[in-house]
């Protein structure tokens, strides 16, 4: 049974799909990279073995990448006293308490669906939902949740 006021922290991670973008692009530098080396390993005369170690550093390098982004990134953060938003280019306020959002309403610029939260001084946060790991409605819910025990 949970304690309605035990401190509540909930963190939405990146979705997949955006994932998979940043994965590709690395792969598609690591391509680069091999090219540019091979390249100058074989203009150089130098040892093939060179392109095994770049290789394996690339390998090590995907892989550090890819657990940094499905375990430690956290795309937004809501607490007890507000929120922060990360990496989301063009989100306006990436930080504020819960006492200054005025409410979190649902919009669609450039027919992208985002979770706008309007702040009391005219400013606000926009969130696109397809970002953001996990259901968009849940996600709206428990923002609202947050937004709703804060102002009781």
């Amino acid at each position: 049974m949970s304690n309605p006021l035990a401190p509540s922290v909930s963190d939405y991670r990146l979705a997949p799909p955006v994932m998979a973008r940043f994965v590709g692009a690395y792969l598609v530098l690591l391509a680069v990279v091999l090219l540019g080396t091979t390249a100058a390993a074989v203009a150089l005369d130098l040892n093939a073995d060179l392109l095994v170690v770049v290789l394996a550093l690339g390998v090590l390098g995907l892989i550090a990448l890819a657990w940094w982004l499905r375990s430690k990134l956290v795309v937004v953060r809501l607490t007890d006293t507000g929120y922060q938003v990360r990496l989301v280019r063009a989100a306006g306020v990436t930080e504020a308490r819960w006492t200054e959002v005025e409410d979190a309403v649902a919009a669609a610029p450039s027919d992208i669906e985002c979770l706008v939260l309007r702040l009391k001084d005219g400013r606000s946060t926009t969130i696109p939902v397809q970002l953001v790991a996990g259901d968009k409605d849940d996600f709206a819910r428990d923002v609202r949740d947050h937004l709703k025990r804060a102002h009781r």
